[in-house]
């Protein structure tokens, strides 16, 4: 194992050990379900998208618990003014194919500040177990909320469909559903906050981290098409997100600017979860060597540890595929490359709000090419965006120095 390959599991490890539940005296808050409405004649009304379906508090922390959790995490806790209480949301969507389910996922509000709130929407990255989304586990998916909401800002994160407490498993990169997820928990960000008497403004700052920068930009997209005429798209601030799958993230397995470790977990949940919706293949065997291709599946159920599934996995990509598929893979074709860009061209659009692109020279879960194809792709559409290159730290160095800089770049756009 290399020394970046073994640097990159140690920190994540080093994170994932961090994980925990929400304070005791939190979780033993009441929580808020919301019965359907009768229609007239006393018919219960069709369920919509976005409706709310339950709130439940899971955290309440002061400013100095705030700061606290930031800095034990090893992130800058100077944009926090307040203390912030947080709730897990259950609300309706669709699934990938369009039919009826729910989603659950995490409103931060600030203790003080504003009576009426901006919005930021901030989607997270590559989670393989369900209890790590930002309702459930109060760990570093939580550390965009805590850092905008105690900046004055509610905070709508959705847990995107299979995690957190929704049903069925994860389609893991699959970015028209995670629009979908991401636009209905602004919907029901909405009526949550007016019914704690904290409304919201209709104004949006969009953020995310890896997975979750790729859909930030796909969600800034959604918002400046009229994807809801309630929400008005202010300013887009990602972090290392994988914006071009077919022309740099997938072609970085093979020539070392991915990682091993990372790679092996990233490619396998890929086609897992995109066989599901493309139908790759048939039979694991003809995609993964033995003895992976019978466990691979069962790995990516939800109830997996990140760490669990690695050790469950060959030391490397080509280690990992068969032969065939290995070169498949690198010149891909068919349901493949569809795949590929179904996720892909979330930046050809053009964006005329202030757009900031964090990014790393040393990341290699998502090599920094993937930025600057994503700036070249906006700035041909007439988008004016400045990339900020965070230099030699990895992908979760990345996101630790950028999270706070994208407050206070929403906090220069608003004022």
């Amino acid at each position: 194992m290399s020394d970046e390959t073994r640097k990159s599991q140690e920190t994540r490890t080093s994170w994932r050990s961090r994980r925990g539940l929400a304070g005791a005296a939190a979780l033993l808050l009441a929580g808020l379900a919301v019965a359907p409405v009768a229609a007239a004649g006393g018919q219960t009304h069709q369920p919509r998208r976005g409706e709310l379906v339950s709130v439940i508090p899971v955290a309440d922390h002061d400013a100095a618990q705030v700061r606290t959790f930031l800095t034990k995490r090893d992130v800058a806790a100077d944009p926090v003014r307040y203390g912030v209480r947080a709730y897990r949301l259950t609300y309706r969507t669709v699934d990938p194919h369009g039919n009826p389910t729910t989603a659950t996922g995490l409103l931060t509000l600030p203790k003080g500040g504003a009576h009426r709130l901006d919005l930021v929407s901030d989607t997270h990255g590559t989670m393989v177990h369900r209890d790590y989304a930002p309702s459930v586990g109060e760990d570093f998916g939580r550390i965009p909320s805590y850092l905008n909401a105690s900046a004055g800002r509610a905070v709508a994160a959705p847990d995107y469909l299979g995690l957190g407490r929704g049903p069925g498993p994860h389609p893991y990169m699959e970015t028209a559903s995670s629009v979908t997820a991401s636009v209905d928990m602004l919907r029901a960000a909405r009526t949550a906050a007016d019914r704690l008497g904290r409304p919201l403004t209709g104004d949006v700052y969009a953020t995310g981290f890896s997975q979750g920068g790729q859909v930030a930009m796909a969600l800034g997209k959604a918002l400046r098409s009229g994807a809801d005429r309630h929400f008005r798209l202010k300013a887009l601030a990602p972090i290392s997100g994988p914006y071009n799958l077919e022309g740099q993230e997938v072609p970085a397995l093979f020539d070392g600017r991915v990682n091993d470790t990372s790679g092996v977990l990233y490619i396998s949940y890929w086609l897992v979860a995109q066989n599901r919706l493309h139908h790759l293949y048939k039979n694991p065997a003809e995609v993964f060597r033995a003895p992976y291709a019978s466990r691979v599946a069962g790995l990516f159920d939800g109830r997996h540890e990140e760490e669990d599934v690695v050790r469950g996995l060959a030391p490397s990509v080509k280690r990992l595929l068969t032969p065939a598929f290995y070169e498949r893979l690198r010149h891909p074709t068919g349901p493949l490359l569809s795949a590929m860009r179904s996720a892909d061209h979330t930046c050809d659009w053009k964006a005329d709000v202030p757009v900031r692109l964090y990014t790393a020279g040393n990341d290699t879960d998502v090599p920094i090419g993937n930025t600057r194809t994503c700036a070249r792709a906006l700035a041909g559409q007439g988008t004016k965006v400045r990339v900020v290159d965070q230099g030699a730290v990895d992908h979760f160095g990345a996101f630790a120095t950028s999270a706070p800089q994208v407050v206070r770049f929403f906090d220069g756009v608003r004022a």
